[in-house]
């Protein structure tokens, strides 16, 4: 099965709402044309629904970067997916290595966002990924496993066939390291079995997986060229129109 690639951007804490209508233009004008590809911008939050209108003439997704797994509720600060939904997103990101280290996130939660977003038609974008102290003790697998399995213990199939991964190793995130593009196969390969033994080789074959940490235009080509490999999330370089169009269009030798 040949896997449509998805590059989506995280935005993180960055960024006025000016300065973020001004770099989905510019993500617009730059990266419209690329239909090979799922291309995708997460803004922070307040930005959502003026960047979703201003995107709306496009094939450009937008996801937000949280949610809270209840539609409605006392849970202040945070939004939930019928609100996301409403306002015109298309994905969430869930699972961030930020979001767990520095709020709580734990691999239940995850699960149960991921549950809450397929139930209404969002695509959740799951990040799972390992410290360098888990690297550095042989645990990468284990980590990755445990909160792979929580993330999917309560989708179908087909739900996990149609959800977005990203393998994020937290030693890389911001740091200008990146996983060489055969650790992150070897990673995305064992990800992919696991999937296989939890939902069967149909849906498994249909799973993006995406890399994420200091992914940049000098290093996508060598990362997709890996056959696991199904996209990238991209963090720094995503906040500047011309990186990231050099990025979604890895498979082209033009003039950008």
């Amino acid at each position: 099965m040949t896997r449509r690639p998805i590059i989506a951007g995280n935005w993180k804490m960055n960024l006025t709402v000016t300065e973020g209508l001004a770099l989905a233009r510019g993500v617009r004008d730059r990266c419209a044309r690329f239909r090979g590809v799922d291309v995708v911008v997460g803004p922070a939050a307040m930005a959502l629904h003026p960047i979703i209108e201003r995107l709306a003439d496009s094939p450009i997704g937008v996801a937000a970067q949280n949610c809270h797994w209840a539609d409605k509720g006392a849970f202040t600060g945070e939004l939930s997916p019928v609100q996301l939904a409403e306002v015109g997103c298309t994905h969430v990101i869930i699972g961030h290595s930020e979001r767990r280290t520095l709020f709580g996130e734990t691999d239940e939660n995850v699960g149960k966002k991921a549950r809450s977003l397929h139930d209404h038609g969002l695509i959740p974008i799951v990040c799972i990924g390992e410290t360098l102290a888990e690297r550095e003790a042989g645990t990468t697998l284990a980590v990755v496993t445990r909160q792979l399995d929580a993330a999917i213990a309560l989708l179908d199939g087909d739900e996990l066939s149609r959800t977005v991964l990203a393998y994020e190793p937290v030693w890389a995130i911001g740091t200008g390291k990146t996983a060489t593009p055969e650790q992150a196969q070897d990673v995305h390969a064992a990800i992919r079995a696991r999937l296989a033994e939890k939902a069967g080789a149909e849906a498994t074959e249909a799973v993006r997986i995406q890399y994420g940490g200091s992914v940049k235009p000098t290093n996508i080509r060598a990362l997709m060229a890996q056959p696991d490999i199904d996209g990238a999330l991209v963090g720094g370089a995503s906040l500047d129109s011309d990186s990231f169009a050099r990025i979604v269009s890895f498979e082209e030798d033009v003039d950008r």
